[in-house]
């Protein structure tokens, strides 16, 4: 039974909002909330629970959480006393510029019988880091009525039910949550096809059902991804425990975090394990030599992809012309952090933070690849200003290089080290599948690499967004468990609420299991190319608009940036002083 707390976070979550219909709605099957949780409110220093407003346009709900109209002015009244402080200052100007902009917008759909179908470029999101921007060079913003919005499946879901403009276009745990408190966990993302633990042996017609069925989504933000072993695959699944009763092991139940639906110009890979990158999928690896063609032919299977899966759909749509549509939207698509908490405008005495810059920022496929630098048969062409040129820069980041300068007791200086953190502290990369493993397996030379000092910069190489630029999938154990204590990760993160799974390589003569196996609570590649040297190998995903979407890694184990960093210090011996790891904190909060 839920607790007598949640049932009355249920209960207020519903007498606080307003439903309004609109007989003629252009936009099916989405759920886009505008603005995020009381973070606004508790920054100025109120401890009251959000007004929601929630727009239902025929089939559509929208939520739209905006700040209170009285804040703005109680903020510019705090600024005008002498008590006020710099960071005052940044609060209420955050308050002023980027919630009331969403408290207009409110207004606006409410005076227009709620038809909002439009999101333009200047809006901004809050989220517990300050708020993201999300830039469109298509459309001048979000056009919140082509297919991507629109329930093309039979389930009400769309590509917005799990890419939401609030969340960087991913979906945080907090969205999920909180979508669950006002519908009671009816909204289109609360199904079992996918978003429930397991789907079968649960019951989701009571409340009680539905948060116990939905706890993976509502608290660690992860969507079911069920992958059959592949024919043919030279290992054998010998055990699946799964808490949540989906023990199958000739289809496999995983649970990931929704990648975003934006930035995707500079993606080496579709999907975490790379399976819309995949000849064994019908789809193309994406490489210098044909992309963006194979990028965008790839998308536009995924497309179709989700929405027969995620969305039960019977194959007939997205059509030839809405996959090119959902194409185009997202590849129009930038987004990044452009207010910080604390910090202030992203763009602000020189810096290029924001999506603007971003969107003008050169790439092409190995693009300042670290692999490729080191061995230059790996990876081509390599380069960093133009391709082949043989250049690679570990200086990843250059974004908040104006900021170095600035008093160290600065907000923004603060940032300007965690870049040069990111940027430069050495780490030493260790039993990393894909790099310190012999080159048959995968790995980069023969024998192996036991140590390869490295940066960030080694695996997150592309220029401001932080992706490596080349489809490399590793493993660096955010899935493995650690052997002296399954309930975490290498890194030393809970991973207790994922299945174990074990596989053990086949002898290629009987075919029969033999004693190399391993231990994993996610197959990553293996599972879609059936080589057990791939197990748990999966993409880094890009880091800009980190803050939106919470929490963090394939399987949401690292619930804030501070846990991704102590990961990294766990698994790695990275030595950061309490100083450093704030600096690199405050950094990636304002990708």
């Amino acid at each position: 039974m839920p607790s007598n707390d949640m049932n009355q976070k249920i209960d207020q979550g519903n007498t606080n909002v307003i439903h309004a219909q609109s007989g003629d709605a252009s936009i099916r099957g989405v759920t886009t909330q505008i603005a995020s949780d009381y973070f606004s409110l508790r920054s100025l220093g109120r401890h009251r629970k959000p007004f929601a407003l929630q727009v239902v346009l025929g089939g559509v709900v929208m939520y739209i959480f905006p700040v209170r109209k009285s804040s703005c002015t109680c903020c510019l009244s705090r600024i005008s006393s002498k008590a006020s402080t710099r960071m005052r200052h940044y609060r209420c100007t955050f308050a002023c510029v980027v919630l009331v902009p969403v408290a207009i917008l409110t207004a606006i759909a409410a005076v227009r019988g709620q038809q909002l179908s439009f999101i333009p470029n200047e809006v901004l999101f809050p989220n517990p880091g300050g708020a993201s921007q999300t830039y469109s060079t298509a459309n001048g913003g979000i056009d919140l009525t082509g297919p991507f919005f629109q329930s093309l499946g039979t389930n009400g879901r769309s590509c917005a039910t799990c890419h939401q403009p609030s969340d960087g276009m991913s979906v945080s745990a907090a969205n999920a949550e909180r979508r669950f408190v006002q519908t009671k966990g009816e909204d289109p993302i609360f199904r079992t096809v996918d978003g429930s633990n397991c789907n079968h042996s649960i019951d989701v017609s009571t409340l009680a059902g539905r948060l116990a069925a939905y706890s993976l989504l509502r608290t660690r933000g992860l969507i079911r991804i069920a992958l059959a072993v592949p024919a043919g695959a030279d290992y054998q699944v010998v055990r699946v425990n799964n808490p949540y009763g989906c023990n199958e092991e000739d289809v496999i139940s995983m649970y990931r975090r929704p990648l975003p639906s934006t930035n995707l110009r500079f993606l080496s890979a579709v999907m975490f394990d790379g399976r819309e990158s995949s000849p064994t999928t019908g789809t193309t690896k994406i490489l210098h030599s044909n992309y963006p063609t194979s990028l965008l032919d790839d998308l536009a299977h995924q497309s179709v992809d989700a929405t027969i899966g995620h969305a039960e759909g019977d194959g007939t749509r997205p059509t030839a012309a809405e996959q090119k549509q959902i194409v185009d939207f997202e590849m129009a698509l930038f987004t990044a952090q452009a207010v910080g908490r604390g910090v202030g405008q992203l763009d602000a005495q020189g810096a290029k933070g924001g999506p603007v810059p971003l969107a003008a920022q050169p790439f092409f496929i190995s693009m300042n690849s670290s692999v490729h630098f080191l061995l230059p048969q790996f990876e081509p062409p390599g380069g960093l200003v133009t391709p082949g040129d043989g250049q690679f820069t570990p200086a990843i980041f250059d974004t908040f290089n104006a900021w170095a300068s600035l008093p160290s007791a600065a907000p923004r200086a603060a940032v300007a080290r965690g870049q040069a953190i990111f940027n430069s502290k050495p780490i030493d990369i260790t039993d990393v599948a894909g790099i310190n493993d012999d080159e048959l397996a995968g790995g980069l030379v023969a024998g192996g690499i036991p140590v390869l000092q490295g940066t960030c910069g080694t695996c997150h190489d592309t220029s401001n967004v932080g992706n490596h630029s080349f489809s490399t999938p590793l493993n660096i154990g955010t899935g493995d468990p650690s052997p002296s204590n399954s309930a975490v990760n290498l890194g030393g993160l809970d991973v207790s609420y994922l299945p174990n799974i074990t596989v053990c390589k086949t002898d290629s003569g009987t075919g029969q299991p033999t004693n190399s196996c391993k231990t994993t609570t996610d197959l990553g590649q293996a599972l879609i190319d059936g080589k057990f040297d791939h197990v748990g190998k999966i993409k880094g995903p890009i880091l800009r608009g980190l803050p939106a979407r919470a929490p963090y890694f394939h399987n949401g184990s690292a619930e804030t940036l501070l846990d991704v960093v102590r990961f990294y210090e766990n698994r790695f011996g990275l030595a950061l002083t309490p100083a450093e790891e704030s600096d690199l904190v405050a950094f990636l909060n304002v990708l």
